[in-house]
């Protein structure tokens, strides 16, 4: 299992935007082969940070999906990321 998980920064002025201009990417993840869940909201503190969150079955299922990324409008507005690929041995109750 695949844990992708962090954060993009953008214009705070762009930030609910942004998250709305993916909803989109969030309805096609979900219902993509081998996405367990996926994720893509603003922050409710930081006005200029989006969280990611996805969670795959396996690279094959992740990279199936993903394709070439981001387009070209969407990609321009990100100011920088921190997002990470966490591969997950074992899976408990909390």
């Amino acid at each position: 299992m695949l844990i992708i998980a962090g954060h993009l920064t953008v214009d705070p002025n762009d930030r609910d935007s942004y998250a709305r201009d993916n909803v989109k990417v969030v309805e096609l993840a979900r219902v993509a082969p081998g996405c367990l869940d996926f994720c893509i909201t603003a922050d409710p503190l930081d006005r200029g940070r989006i969280n990611v969150y996805e969670r795959w079955v396996g690279d094959a299922e992740l990279m199936a999906f993903r394709g070439s990324g981001p387009d070209e409008g969407t990609a321009a507005r990100i100011l920088s990321a921190d997002v990470r690929k966490y591969r997950i041995s074992a899976v408990e109750e909390p």
